[in-house]
């Protein structure tokens, strides 16, 4: 049996009073890929920032490690290796490829293994590497997503979670970035957590996935499961 590394259990989470997250429950496997798909609103960004501990989960249950973290902050989760790469990317604009790759060294982990994690980021994503003197505001966008994923990978996590990796990239980066997310599991032996609006290519190199609705899980299944579904998945994802 395959052991899950991320376990959520019943988790309700949202903003001052209003409840975003209604009793939602998923995993992710020791080197599993588990895709979180749904509409605008669905909640898949609270449950990321539930799970990272930018926001208190309301009630429920979350295991990593086989440790109850649910109420652990993000430094401390993120120093047990659970990581998020948020919408946005969030980078430091006015500094270099390679300093904001520094940033994300601030685990023990991180600054022990410094030149070592630098070395591997550069062999992923080696464009990073010919630009590690350029500042990262003047990045294309497809080059920002790589560089806050590298920065992620600095902190050399066991888990990576990603809110939309591929958001207003060119479809052909958009791929780039997430076959990259296929050799970090393969490679690194990373467990990744994704929250993806390209549904196909999604389901492509998942190993388990869930639609969620209105903050609860409406469908989940392997891949091969839910592409036999594809009337419900329309449904639910107004594709």
């Amino acid at each position: 049996m395959t052991k899950q590394l991320l376990v959520v259990e019943n988790l309700e989470a949202g903003y001052g009073e209003m409840q975003v997250l209604w009793g939602i429950s998923l995993s992710v496997a020791e080197r599993g890929i588990s895709a979180v798909l749904g509409p605008n609103g669905a909640g898949k960004t609270t449950l990321l920032r539930a799970v990272a501990g930018i926001i208190r989960p309301w009630s429920g249950r979350i295991t990593f490690s086989g440790e109850d973290v649910t109420l652990s902050p993000p430094h401390v989760k993120v120093g047990k290796g659970l990581v998020l790469v948020p919408e946005g990317r969030h980078l430091f604009p006015e500094l270099s490829v390679e300093e904001n790759l520094l940033l994300g060294a601030y685990t023990k982990l991180g600054r022990y293994n410094l030149e070592e994690s630098l070395d591997l980021v550069y062999s992923v994503f080696p464009r990073l590497k010919e630009r590690r003197e350029q500042r990262a505001g003047t990045l294309s966008g497809g080059e920002q997503q790589m560089l806050a994923i590298g920065r992620a990978l600095m902190a050399r996590p066991t888990l990576l979670m990603l809110d939309e990796p591929s958001q207003g990239l060119a479809p052909k980066i958009a791929i780039e970035i997430l076959d990259i997310l296929q050799r970090l599991r393969g490679e690194w032996g990373l467990s990744i957590l994704l929250v993806e609006q390209n549904i196909v290519k999604s389901l492509e190199i998942a190993d388990y996935a869930y639609v969620i609705e209105q903050g609860r899980v409406v469908l989940e299944g392997e891949p091969e499961e839910l592409s036999k579904k594809g009337d419900l998945i329309k449904a639910y994802l107004g594709i």
